[in-house]
């Protein structure tokens, strides 16, 4: 059969996609996954066992060593302080604390920025397994020797995550591997964990302001949906093939997949072909190598679009971990545990919710966003718009002073919580991956005009996807054009600029940000 053109053209095997077991058996795989998270989301009357006497024990001291410390400091002091003792005590506590912060660390623009930055070291915090565990468990899912299957094993992991651990290898037959190994016992220590922090987290919620904004109970409910699926790698390997499948549709080939070897696939091992690439942070070193890393950002944020609106299939974690870039500027996905899926109506949503954006149809943008379960059904849309306007912000960034700012954040903060908004799993890793883009496009385009963006992005898909997008929508997709006044207004900048950059974005925020940070040092 002809091979995806979203895997590499020289791969170490081919794929017969009508032979893999972990294909045919992803969906039942799936729904058996999901149907428990809800055993692991209730809570109890009491808390669920003796792991939680630790968890109870570790957090306490953390929260009264903060209370001694830094509580009663200017309120971004006292978050930072709290911040850290609770990465603290999730370092102690072990692997899936340790995932949830991560989860939280990529939350740039969603959380509060302590919270984001202290969490951010925790991406390097997982101690790796010892080479004896990753033997018996490797040797235990093939049946079969280490030696039997591969000729060499790197014993040093090139990566060490919180649910599994990837070493280099070479198999007999010679292909260079990464395979990807799961910890041993994680899925129990997991399903013990989320049953403790399920029970903890509205008790933190009440007294904790942090955890207030945080909303950690929605938190841990959006990263059970998601875990359940990680712990399963065969789900992984069919995320691989979909992904795939999905980039082929395209017709590009500047997104690739690692493959999936065919038969060393099971639920805690995943044998793929190796990549070798740049580091994704690393512009300075694509750069001096000739990679154009304004289309390598173009890629990926194209690729997103098409996968979460026209098939309804993205990759539900990016971040620098997960992506590599080739030497000749082809982006490498990574890590493929969590993936957005989307069914055809949410799709359809989706997109009044993007196409809505672009033309500075605000309205459409809400209603985009309940159909899709962020805001109740009766919301009334209208008192929304007027308490939280879409269209602009009640204050200029760079003029307005900083109680004046500091009282706008807290006024829309309450007023969201008002109208009950609740992002769900697939908005929310959508919205993680637009923010991961943001910030990609500061550090690889810094100078890239965004309304030139936009509007070929917006230009692109109308041509190649009208008929698909009026067919969904009932509309006539041509008829809805980039609006770059209503960009600009959004991010409060002069809504007649010719052109929007990153750096001037950035500029902006650290304006802000100073602003804030003095009137709470105040």
């Amino acid at each position: 059969m002809a091979e995806l053109q979203s895997f590499s053209a020289d791969g170490p095997w081919t794929l017969d996609l009508s032979e893999l077991t972990y294909l045919r058996d992803a969906e039942r795989l799936r729904q058996l996954a999901q149907h428990g998270v809800p055993n692991w989301t209730t809570r109890r009357f009491l808390p669920p066992g003796p792991r939680a006497i630790t968890a109870a024990g570790v957090l306490g001291w953390a929260l009264l060593r903060w209370a001694l410390t830094d509580r009663r400091k200017d309120k971004s002091t006292s978050r930072a302080g709290l911040s850290r003792r609770v990465r603290d005590a999730f370092i102690v506590l072990g692997p899936t604390y340790i995932k949830l912060g991560q989860i939280i660390a990529a939350a740039q623009g969603i959380l509060p920025q302590e919270l984001v930055d202290a969490f951010a070291t925790l991406r390097d915090k997982v101690p790796a397994e010892s080479f004896d565990h990753v033997r018996s468990q490797v040797e235990g899912e093939l049946g079969r020797p280490l030696s039997a299957v591969f000729s060499f094993f790197d014993e040093t992991p090139i990566a060490a995550a919180s649910i599994a651990q990837v070493h280099f290898a070479r198999l007999l037959t010679g292909e260079e591997v990464a395979v990807k190994v799961q910890r041993p016992g994680i899925s129990r220590r997991v399903s013990k964990d989320l049953k403790i922090m399920v029970w903890v987290a509205p008790l933190l919620a009440k007294r904790i302001e942090l955890m207030k904004i945080v909303n950690l109970p929605a938190i841990i409910e959006v990263f059970a949906e998601t875990i359940v699926e990680e712990l399963d790698f065969r789900l992984e390997a069919a995320n691989m093939v979909d992904l795939a499948t999905v980039l082929d549709a395209t017709g590009h080939n500047n997104v690739m997949i690692p493959r999936p070897h065919p038969t060393l696939v099971t639920k805690r091992l995943l044998v793929m072909e190796r990549f070798v690439g740049f580091a994704f942070e690393d512009g300075d070193a694509m750069r001096a190598a000739g990679v154009d890393t304004t289309a390598v950002v173009r890629a990926l944020m194209v690729s997103l679009l098409e996968g979460t609106l026209i098939y309804g299939v993205f990759h539900g974690d990016l971040h620098p971990g997960n992506l590599l870039v080739l030497a000749d500027g082809t982006v490498g996905l990574l890590d493929h545990g969590i993936t957005g899926r989307l069914s055809e109506s949410e799709r359809g949503l989706f997109l009044k919710v993007i196409l809505s954006s672009f033309s500075g149809d605000h309205r459409g943008v809400l209603e985009g966003y309940q159909g899709l379960g962020a805001l109740p059904k009766d919301a009334d849309l209208d008192a929304f718009l007027v308490e939280i306007p879409l269209a602009a912000p009640n204050l200029d960034p760079s003029t307005a002073g900083a109680d004046e700012l500091m009282a706008e954040m807290r006024r829309v903060t309450k007023a969201m919580v008002a109208h009950g908004l609740k992002i769900p799993k697939e908005v929310v890793l959508y919205m993680k991956d637009v923010l991961f883009l943001d910030a990609a496009i500061a550090n690889l385009a810094p100078d890239l005009n965004l309304l030139a963006e936009f509007t070929f992005i917006s230009a692109y898909f109308a041509a190649t996807y009208g008929e698909t997008i009026a067919r969904q929508l009932g509309i006539d997709p041509s008829a809805i054009t980039f609006d770059p006044s209503a960009l600009l207004q959004a991010v409060g900048m002069d809504p007649t600029a010719e052109a929007l950059t990153p750096r001037q974005i950035r500029a902006q925020r650290e304006e802000v940000a100073a602003k804030l940070q003095g009137l709470e040092e105040s």
